[in-house]
Formats: structure tokens, sequence, C-alpha cells
């Protein structure tokens, strides 16, 4: 991408596309903070109507599903933050999507080559780009915003900064925010062509009334506690946390796997549990075991297409086998926390199916998201074994409250001992294996 094609702070493009992804890029280093992006569904007020508004990592879909967010992809030396803006899909009621990135654990004057780029996601066709380089002190940035006019949609480039961070950024909008605040007086973003009122604001704002000319303001689907901005991140000397603490109680958990591959499959990167390089036959399969209260054991895999269920026992669902890692969300594990009474204990593991001998050359991170709660994340540490399968996370139920466990274990199988075999072995699930296939 040559600087000529890059946009100036304020300019605006035309969009013609149904649908847009959004690409937020930086390069990772040694000491970068993470970067997470974020987008804010606005009325002509410059404001939410509730939380609801607000979609980022703790609150991944709008309700109207017009914004998802995707997640993060590594290859190199860059990572993406995504979200996908179904333009068809966009309320009347709103006249902006606000696309945000915040600072976690730094601020943006540590991350070089910050970017957001905007392309068709009918057939990937680039639309806009704009590339955020005087960042300083701030811990949140708008690096620009969708908007209507006149019937149809253009791209702005803003790039304007924050020193409050995501809370600072989302109660601006009219977002409530479930974090211990300090008493801080009114921040004004740094760059003066503002867009929207920087008034700092810690309750919901009532919807405006709508001019005569528009239809009525639909009311934003209810958000039933303010929002949580807290991550989670699980260690090795903090290797376990309660989901109840974390407000996941009930609902759906999702598990992703996001690896970088390295070695011989340099550059290429994807998400969830698969990582395919060009023209590779590299196929990894997210599984679970699972034990139920009444005794019932069994698993959760591709293999034999044992892909479980999640309104009826085992409460588990994969989401199907992607053997390309061309589908944008890749595989995903879910469990239903609705059912969690039903649960005794279950091993979330992943296993090499074909394409590689061992996970040495892929360095893994594991993200559970509760539907309700923080995400908790951890990262595999290197693998030094000749591994074709590793436990992720251990959940078990501890008088109704699940407790996940950080695993990272890497397990080497005796030779014609299948993978499943080898982890039930490693855990104790005393279970019988005959051999399957997909």
């Amino acid at each position: 991408m040559g600087a000529s094609m890059t946009m100036l702070k304020g300019a605006n493009v035309p969009v013609a596309a149904q649908a847009v992804r959004v690409e937020l890029g930086w390069r990772t280093a040694p000491g970068t903070p993470d970067v997470d992006g974020s987008a804010l569904l606005l009325v002509p007020s410059g404001k939410v109507r509730s939380d609801a508004d607000f979609v980022f990592y703790n609150q991944p879909s709008h309700a109207s599903g017009a914004v998802r967010h995707e997640g993060k992809r590594t290859a190199g030396d860059g990572t993406t933050d995504n979200l996908v803006v179904d333009l068809a899909r966009v309320e009347p009621a709103i006249d902006r999507v606000v696309l945000a990135a915040s600072a976690d654990g730094g601020t943006f004057g540590r991350v070089t080559g910050l970017y957001v780029r905007i392309t068709d996601a009918a057939n990937g066709r680039e639309i806009a780009r704009f590339d955020s380089a005087d960042a300083t002190v701030e811990t949140a940035f708008i690096l620009g915003e969708l908007y209507r006019r006149q019937g149809a949609w253009k791209f702005r480039a803003v790039g304007q900064g924050y020193d409050t961070g995501l809370e600072g950024l989302a109660t601006d909008f009219g977002i409530s925010v479930d974090e211990p605040q300090q008493p801080q007086p009114n921040h004004q973003p740094r760059t003066p062509q503002q867009p929207h009122s920087a008034t700092r604001v810690d309750h919901r704002p009532p919807v405006p009334p709508a001019p005569p000319t528009a239809p009525p303001v639909p009311p934003a689907p209810p958000a039933t506690a303010p929002v949580r901005l807290t991550k989670v991140t699980l260690t090795k000397d903090a290797p376990s946390v309660s989901l109840a603490k974390q407000g996941g109680t009930s609902g759906a958990l999702r598990v992703n796997l996001n690896w970088e591959v390295r070695k011989q499959f340099k550059g290429w990167g994807s998400k969830l549990g698969r990582a395919v390089a060009n023209h590779s036959d590299l196929d990894l399969d997210l599984c679970a075991l699972y034990e139920l209260t009444d005794g019932r054991k069994g698993v959760v895999q591709a293999l034999g297409n044992a892909f479980g269920a999640l309104q009826h026992p085992p409460y588990i669902h994969l989401d199907g086998d992607d053997r390309t890692g061309a589908v944008a969300t890749g595989e995903n594990l879910t469990v239903n926390l609705d059912h969690k009474n039903k649960l005794r204990r279950v091993l979330i593991f992943v296993t090499i199916y074909e394409g590689a001998r061992s996970f040495a050359d892929l360095h893994a991170s594991v993200t559970l998201q509760p539907q309700h709660g923080a995400p908790i994340d951890f990262s595999l540490d290197e693998c030094t074994v000749p591994s074709t399968v590793c436990a992720l996370a251990l959940l078990t139920n501890n008088g109704g409250d699940l407790t996940v466990q950080r695993e990272a274990r890497y397990l080497v199988p005796e030779r014609g001992v299948s993978p499943q075999r080898t982890i039930d072995y490693a855990y104790g699930w005393g279970m019988n294996w005959t051999p399957g296939r997909k």
C-alpha cells in the first residue's frame, strides 16, 4: 500500500458496498500494548440509544446484526482486529458508526503502523485506508466513521485521540460503564476538530425526539447491565478463574483459538483453531471431553461427526469442521452455561489432524468469551516436544460455579495411541476409544 493511497485526516470517500470489513492493524513488537477495535452506533444527537449500541470484545454482536466484532489475527509482525459492518442492516435511526481503537497496557505512542482499512466484504476490494502516525499519550482513538449522507454511505478519516482509554471514549458517547471510576474533570479530545460533543457522560441520555420528517426512533435492545470493559488473563502464576466472579453465569461460552504460524508457514495466520498456509494441508481440530453430573462421558469433535448439541446433552457444540481456513469465523466451540449444573467437567483440547507433526512451529492464544462477562485470555507456551495434542483448558463444576483452569499442556502420544486416547489417559477420563475418520 503506497503512502499516496492513504487518506488525509478529515477526508471522506463514498462507500459503494452492501457490507464492509473494518481492519484495524498495527505492528507487534516487544513492549507494544494490545490494541482492541470497537464500534459505536450513534443517532443524530451524537450519542448511543443504550449500551447495546456499543460493539467490542465483551459485546461482540449488535442485536440488529449490522455490526459484529470478529477478533484478532496475526501474520508475521502484524496484528489486525476485525469488525464487519453490514450497512444494509443498519437501522434507520442510526446515522453514524464510529470506528475506534483502544490501547490495553500502554499508550498509542508505543504502537507503530496503526491504520484502519475498509474493504468490500463481498470481494475484498479496498475502499479506504487511513494511517494514524501522530499519537503520543492517547489510550483511545477514533480512527474513522461510516456515516449516511442523502441515503448513501461514506467513510471519513477522523484520527481523534483521548487520554482516558476505552472507558473515557465510551462514556463520552453515553455508554454507562461498570468499572470503579475516579472523579475527573471533563476531558476534551486532543484534536480540536470534534465530530461529537466531548462532555463526559456517566448515565444514559434520554432518547432524543426524532425530527418530524424522520421515522420514530425505535428503542435499542436493552442492555441488562452496564457494560464491562474488564479482561481476564490467565498465567502460570494465576492459572484459574471463577466464571461467576466474572459475571459469566449464563448464556453461551464461546471458545476461540488464535494461531500464529511460523517457520515452515511463515507469514500466514488464521483464527479459531485453524492455521492454514497457502496450498498447505494443515488441519487442526478443536475438541472437548465432557463428563456430565449423571456420569455420562463423551467427546465433541469433527472426527466421527460428533458435533454435540447446545440445547440437550452434552450442552456443548462444535460449529462444523472448517478445513480451508478461508471462512472468516473459522471453528467455534460453544458451551451452554444455562445448563452448567449438568456439567461435571469439560476438557477443551486441540489436535493436529494432518499437515504437521508437532505444534512446535505454532504459537497460540486462547480466548473464552462468556456471553455475559469478561473474556478470559491466555497464551500457550512454546512447544518443545513432538506433540500432536494440546490440552487447553479444564472447566470444573464447583457447587454450581464453573472454574476455568489454564492447562496449556502439550502431550506426546505413544506409538499407535491416538491423540484422544492420550488426553483421556492424562486426565483419567476412562473412556473406550475406537478408530474414527472424517
